[in-house]
């Protein structure tokens, strides 16, 4: 530099240049921590900045190499200067001074500092410097495509390779955890209803179902007059039709049909079985984004869960998967509720008939869920027999004593909320 340039204008050009370094350096990080999905939404939506962001990471690479090259390109310039100014104010001896005081400066001031003000805001930053780098990655195009030659052609060696394209899907535990992390964004009604939409895939037909023992249903070997009160009195709009066993499954009838005879008095067997439909079966296991697609396929509403011997081990219907969505949708609990009665010491009787995972929904429990579905079946199968009234044990964080048993099995049992520890599996009589 010509001794004649006077050294506040070399200053003024090294404060440019730093100026500079920092653009470089802040929308580099902003530009890599914009949040993709944010991104494309506000592209769809007509937003230009956007729209040529997106454009520019299409092909990162070619972006890199243009802010590195223009980087660079600064730094050096500022440092050349640097020398030049130390030089004329301190001789070559300063050359290592100047040379220090620029590292500090260009890490703290146009590094570090605006890389963590670009974290922080990234679309403040990012979209207005798409405006500025995609015009220019058209003019320095020849540059650019060159070096990035010579880095891919490294990384091919290395065994990378950049034409796989970048994968921005997300899987259901990913999409699961966004979700979970948006309850500022979205109401917590809508939180729990996407969240029950993704679970889809990891519930079965056997965790929402009716059991078959509380199937409520016509037998037509019992007396016409029970089958009548049941008609007139249920409150569902469809009951199963059998033959002494729920096995023996006949079909179903929607009591719309038979209403008319119902109001006339003429209703029997015989015309019963005129409108009875045929009878849906699905296997148990059945993921619940299957048995909603089986639900759409056969226009049907209602079906029988069955086992690999083709018994029925309970009933679904599409209000039983609507409310595993969406909730509960009336006052009037459904049939397949867990019965759970508040005592006055803080404890809950609950029937041990209760589906484990829609007791955990209602009471917002932790009992496990990965074994047997209902808190009947967990007991028995832990301490691997039927066990007596009065028997205590913990499972998790849940004390609980069986208060009533029968034959073949545990009625009601009592837990305590909260458990001050968790003790492990203790048994004790």
């Amino acid at each position: 530099m010509n001794d004649d340039v006077p050294l506040g204008l070399s200053f003024g050009l090294l404060i440019v240049l730093l100026i500079l370094s920092a653009f470089f350096a802040s929308t580099e990080t902003a530009l890599v921590s914009l949040n993709r999905y944010r991104l494309r939404h506000r592209a769809r939506s007509g937003h230009k900045p956007a729209q040529l962001a997106e454009k520019l990471l299409e092909r990162p690479d070619r972006l890199m190499g243009l802010i590195l090259l223009g980087n660079n390109i600064v730094n050096l310039s500022a440092a050349a200067l640097v020398t030049v100014i130390s030089i004329r104010m301190g001789g070559e001896s300063a050359i290592f001074i100047g040379t220090m005081i620029l590292t500090i400066v260009i890490l703290i001031f146009a590094e570090v500092a605006p890389k963590t003000i670009a974290a922080l805001h990234p679309s403040r930053l990012a979209l207005p410097a798409a405006i500025i780098y995609y015009p220019l990655l058209k003019l320095a195009y020849p540059f650019v495509w060159l070096i990035n030659l010579l880095a891919n052609s490294l990384l091919w060696v290395l065994g990378v390779r950049i034409d796989t394209g970048r994968i921005d899907s997300l899987n259901a535990d990913e999409l699961r955890s966004v979700v979970g992390e948006s309850s500022a964004l979205l109401p917590a009604r809508h939180k729990r209803m996407l969240l029950s939409i993704l679970d889809l895939d990891d519930i079965t037909v056997d965790d929402i179902m009716v059991p078959r023992q509380d199937i409520v249903g016509i037998d037509l070997d019992e007396p016409w007059e029970e089958n009548l009160s049941i008609i007139k009195n249920s409150r569902f709009t469809r009951l199963p039709v059998f033959r002494g066993d729920i096995d023996n499954v006949e079909g179903l009838i929607r009591l719309k049909r038979v209403l008319p005879d119902l109001i006339q008095g003429t209703l029997t067997t015989e015309s019963l079985l005129k409108n009875v439909q045929q009878a849906d079966f699905v296997p148990e296991g059945t993921p619940l984004n299957k048995q909603l697609a089986n639900f759409q396929s056969v226009k049907e509403r209602f079906s029988f869960v069955v086992d690999e011997y083709g018994d029925v081990q309970g009933l679904i219907t599409s209000e039983d998967l609507v409310r595993e969505i969406v909730g509960e949708l009336s006052a009037d609990p459904p049939t397949a509720s867990p019965e759970v009665d508040e005592q006055s010491d803080g404890c809950f009787v609950v029937d041990a008939g209760s589906n484990i995972r829609q007791l955990n929904k209602q009471m917002t429990w932790e009992l496990p869920t990965n074994g047997p579905k209902t808190l009947n079946g967990l007991i028995v199968e832990l301490l691997e027999t039927i066990p007596k009234a009065g028997t205590l044990l913990t499972i998790g964080k849940y004390p609980i004593e069986i208060l009533e048993t029968a034959e073949h099995g545990i009625r009601k049992v009592k837990v305590s909320i909260p458990a001050t520890e968790n003790k492990g599996d203790l048994i004790s009589s």
